[in-house]
Formats: C-alpha cells, sequence, structure tokens
C-alpha cells in the first residue's frame, strides 16, 4: 500500500464524501479538492473510476511520503 494525493476541480459535495471514508479530504480556496490516504492498487482505481463516473475533471495524482 501506498499514501496517495488525488487532486481535482472542483468542490466535493458531503454526499459524495462517502466514497472517500478512507481518505483525507481538503478543500481548498482555489476550488480543488485533495484527497490522501493509504490505498492499494484496488482502492486507488475504485477512486479514479468513482471521480470519472461523477464527471470530475481529474488534476493530478501522486504518491506521497508519509512518515509515522
Amino acid at each position: 500500500m501506498e499514501y496517495y494525493e488525488v487532486i481535482v476541480r472542483g468542490h466535493l459535495n458531503k454526499k459524495r464524501f462517502l466514497m472517500f471514508a478512507e481518505m483525507d479530504v481538503i478543500l481548498l480556496d482555489n476550488g480543488r479538492t485533495i484527497l490522501t490516504g493509504k490505498l492499494d492498487q484496488a482502492g486507488l482505481f475504485a477512486i479514479l473510476n468513482y471521480i470519472r463516473d461523477m464527471g470530475v475533471k481529474l488534476l493530478s495524482v501522486k504518491i506521497i511520503n508519509k512518515r509515522g
């Protein structure tokens, strides 16, 4: 498992947060949403598929270092 940071354009409403229960969700003032969390490949692809299905613009996906 790796820690991922996924950035999308737009703010997700609270109902949509339920899909991302295993991730931390940060709403930025610039209208973007950052999702971070520890995922396996299946979990990552599930979230990416959900983002696609919602019609949300995916801006970036990257592995981040998380200590602890």
